[in-house]
């Protein structure tokens, strides 16, 4: 799977470790910086993550900072994003096959090692459920565009996924 990935200094470290895990097991991942541990600002690096994913250039992305916050509000603000802060196996599992989640954000001030790469192998390979979720998906993307979600018709679900 192609994966854009990025992080602010205060999870370099995090970062680093999730891009060899993840290339370890067999997906190509771009790594969007931060490139140094110096003090940076989060919102740039969610967003250009957050673009990849939009765009197109990944099929997922993967945000860290010191508790992933940040760079969910950040990465939510552009279309056809749905970005999710997890501190759980249950809330990745639920935001993949409830949400359809493209964009994992993780904290590395408030989780393991072993959590941040539990929890991006499960982001990774826990599918959409679709069904009576899809609906809703499609409703998080007309808010996107500043649209009222209960003005949702089922011509809406035949467009393409926002």
């Amino acid at each position: 799977m192609k994966i854009a990935i990025g992080s602010d200094h205060a999870a370099f470290d995090a970062k680093a470790d999730l891009v060899s895990h993840l290339r370890g097991a067999g997906h190509e991942v771009s790594d969007l910086g931060t490139m140094t541990a110096e003090r940076c600002d989060y919102p740039d690096f969610a967003w250009k993550v957050a673009r990849a994913v939009a765009d197109g250039a990944a099929e997922r992305g993967i945000l860290v900072c010191g508790t992933g916050l940040g760079m969910a509000m950040t990465a939510n603000k552009l279309e056809g994003i749905r970005a999710a802060p997890c501190e759980s196996a249950e809330a990745v599992e639920m935001t993949r096959g409830h949400n359809d989640a493209n964009v994992l954000c993780l904290g590395a001030r408030l989780l393991t090692t072993e959590q941040l790469r539990s929890f991006a192998d499960l982001f990774l390979t826990t599918p959409f459920d679709g069904g009576r979720h899809a609906p809703r998906v499609a409703k998080i993307g007309l808010a996107g565009e500043g649209r009222d979600p209960a003005t949702w018709t089922p011509e809406d679900a035949t467009a393409p996924a926002r």
